[in-house]
């Protein structure tokens, strides 16, 4: 993807390896309507790309996301007011869309829509000391990405009541206790930490195989009860038994 500004970047950092880097670390990498339509934009490539194997998502500097961009102050969330619309307004890719596992770096601080985006990822390593909060309630909005739906579904009911409507700063420390993040360490490992976690799937799981399971972890969440799951589990392996990676796995 070519544009004149870049809020997001991409490389290719090892073989099959695809890191996305949030790209405004003056500003704390505050989202942006150009970040939304970059950050989807890499996505939908990696995710259409035979080449990439893992996706890697950080923040440059030391933030990962302090939330919006709040530099039209009170008019901030006004989609009449402000060009470019609201974040969040057009269409997400949804990083659960991604044929591919995607591995959140989140390396300082988290807030609002940099951490409800990042609940739709598969996997989260957060620094520690990095301080994360939905703080929508305290801006007189509501949240998006279909975090109302998914906290709840990750802490528990009340524990996502506690953080949603009160809106309170918590720590990386309390986000792994809760079971937001999968590991909370020092903001100087979190990145090579997710890097380990990529190679361990590129090297050792078949592509085909982690896009089927997934599509399944995701969707049974909201489309499938349990009976329908078992029988779609069945079908898939069937399926995949058939195929050259589950030969491979065996030998």
């Amino acid at each position: 993807m070519v544009s004149e500004e870049s809020h997001v970047k991409m490389e290719m950092v090892e073989e099959g390896i695809a890191l996305i880097t949030l790209n405004r670390p003056d500003q704390g990498n505050a989202y942006t309507p150009l970040m939304k339509e970059q950050l989807d934009g890499f996505f939908r490539q990696c995710s259409d790309d035979d080449t990439v194997r893992v996706i890697v998502v950080t923040g440059a500097g030391r933030a990962f996301c302090v939330g919006a961009d709040l530099a039209s102050g009170g008019a901030s969330f006004d989609v009449d007011s402000v060009a470019g619309g609201e974040p969040g307004r057009d269409a997400h890719f949804f990083g659960y869309q991604s044929k591919k596992p995607i591995i959140g770096a989140l390396n300082g601080h988290t807030v609002g829509i940099g951490l409800t985006t990042a609940l739709t990822w598969d996997f989260l390593f957060v620094a520690q000391e990095a301080k994360l909060a939905f703080p929508f309630v305290r801006r007189g909005i509501g949240p998006e990405m279909g975090s109302t739906y998914l906290l709840p579904r990750l802490v528990g009911l009340r524990r996502a009541i506690d953080l949603m409507l009160t809106g309170r700063t918590f720590s990386g420390a309390e986000a792994a206790a809760y079971g937001i993040a999968l590991e909370a360490l020092p903001a100087d490992q979190v990145l090579s930490r997710a890097m380990e976690m990529a190679r361990e799937i590129r090297d050792n799981c078949a592509p085909v195989s982690i896009a089927m399971v997934k599509k399944m972890i995701w969707d049974h969440l909201w489309t499938t009860d349990y009976v329908g799951a078992a029988v779609l589990e069945d079908r898939s392996w069937q399926w995949a038994g058939k195929h050259p990676d589950a030969m491979e796995g065996v030998m």
